[in-house]
């Protein structure tokens, strides 16, 4: 209800082409292009399709606009110091109407624009934010190695040269369609220093290790976006919201080993297959870096050149969608949403289409009660889903069990379990 209709429809989009048609075309190939041996989570089947041909698209549409944002960024700064433009913030809303516009506003309202007065006027110094990121890099630089022996302290510097790309990446991403994949970013440093270090050189923890560096410069980045969009939309001060990210920051740092080693002397068997808790994001991860000390050649066939493929496509998506006016250009769909289902799954295409499917009709009934109460119902929505979190793990360390569980199977896998049920009858 609060994303564009553009962006949910792309995301249903993603869901149909990659799990109603080139996954089942894909899993075709099983025995040919990949072996038919290998489970579903390893990187040597289908799921090495899943998880590259999302990094291409992403990369592709991330990287795309990041050219275009700071190629505008740079011609206005050339204006600007020509003395041809008098203000920078008049020239920057008089650029293009934004594609990503949310639906319920197409136009500014006065609110909106004292927001934006109210939010420019008391930015962050860019000399403070390249210093601070400087700082941390050279700090990580010369601490890490110590704490992980197989991460040299060059893995770590070209890790903080590439990540403000990757980082702007994800925080575009998150901004469209409020999911961060810091994880899929992750994913690619385990690769890229895996390879670099090699299996002579512990490349596997390497990997590993450089992943939760990366992670943490590119989620920290959408979610302080994230916390700038809300103090623009309460009238906070940015920098008060990033002194409340940096508190929550520190307080992470001693809320989160404390309730890891509280499920650690809790559960025996934690991380283990088929406990209770088996982290099986562990098996993958760690099946990912020992993929990428292997190195690209043991990729399953086929699957490079479809990830050159995709990646060429939404660059040329996006090319497509400017040219365009906008009349015709905001019905394209977008590369980085429809990426999203080719990894997580098409489950929460259905959801953001639901909520738009309401909203539409909600608009076409009152469209002043869906202007003013579409965000609130749709932050209580939110709010309910996250706050449920909270009992649900305290009743899973309770081990209080559902009395009630509902799964819904394919037709397929449905008569494969009727058979087995009524031979263990």
């Amino acid at each position: 209800m609060i994303c564009p209709y553009i962006i949910n429809i792309s995301v249903l989009l993603g869901g149909i082409l990659s799990w109603g048609i080139m996954w089942p075309l894909i899993e075709t190939k099983k025995g040919d292009w990949f072996p038919d041996n290998v489970p579903s989570s390893s990187m040597h089947g289908l799921q090495a399709y899943k998880v590259f041909i999302a990094v291409a698209i992403i990369l592709g549409d991330g990287l795309y606009n990041f050219c275009k944002v700071l190629s505008r960024t740079l011609s206005g700064l050339f204006v600007q110091l020509r003395g041809t433009t008098t203000s920078i913030s008049r020239t920057s809303f008089t650029l293009e109407e934004d594609p990503h516009a949310s639906p319920l506003s197409p136009k500014q309202s006065y609110d909106d624009q004292r927001r934006t007065r109210f939010f420019l006027k008391d930015q962050i110094p860019t000399w403070f934010a390249v210093g601070g990121y400087i700082i941390i890099a050279a700090t990580s630089t010369a601490i890490l190695p110590h704490m992980f022996h197989q991460l040299r302290w060059y893995y770590i510097l070209v890790i903080y040269i590439c990540a403000p790309v990757l980082a702007f990446c994800n925080a575009y991403g998150a901004g469209l369609t409020d999911w961060s994949l810091a994880s899929t970013y992750g994913k690619l440093a385990i690769f890229t220093i895996g390879a670099w270090a090699g299996s002579e050189h512990g490349g596997m923890l390497a990997g590993l290790a450089a992943c939760g560096v990366m992670m943490n410069i590119v989620s920290t980045a959408s979610d302080l976006t994230q916390d700038f969009k809300t103090g623009y939309l309460t009238l906070s001060s940015p920098k008060s919201m990033f002194v409340s990210q940096v508190i929550g920051t520190a307080m992470g740092c001693v809320v989160s080993p404390c309730v890891f080693w509280l499920f650690y002397k809790a559960f025996d068997d934690l991380g283990l297959p088929n406990s209770e808790y088996p982290a099986p994001f562990a098996t993958v991860y760690r099946s990912m870096a020992k993929l990428g000390v292997e190195g690209v050649s043991s990729l399953p066939r086929e699957c490079l050149v479809l990830c050159y493929a995709f990646f060429s496509v939404a660059i040329l998506v996006n090319i497509v969608k400017d040219s365009l006016k906008s009349k015709w250009g905001r019905f394209i769909p977008l590369p980085m949403a429809m990426a999203i289902p080719f990894f997580l799954g098409p489950y929460f295409a259905i959801d953001m289409c639901v909520g738009s499917l309401i909203l539409f009709i909600w608009e076409r009934v009152d469209a002043a009660k869906a202007e003013a109460f579409g965000t609130a119902v749709a932050s209580g929505l939110i709010c309910g889903d996250g706050i449920w979190s909270l009992p649900s793990s305290v009743l899973a360390i309770a081990g209080v069990n559902p009395p009630v569980c509902m799964k819904f199977l394919s037709a397929a896998t449905n008569s494969k379990v009727d058979n087995f049920l009524s031979r263990s009858s």
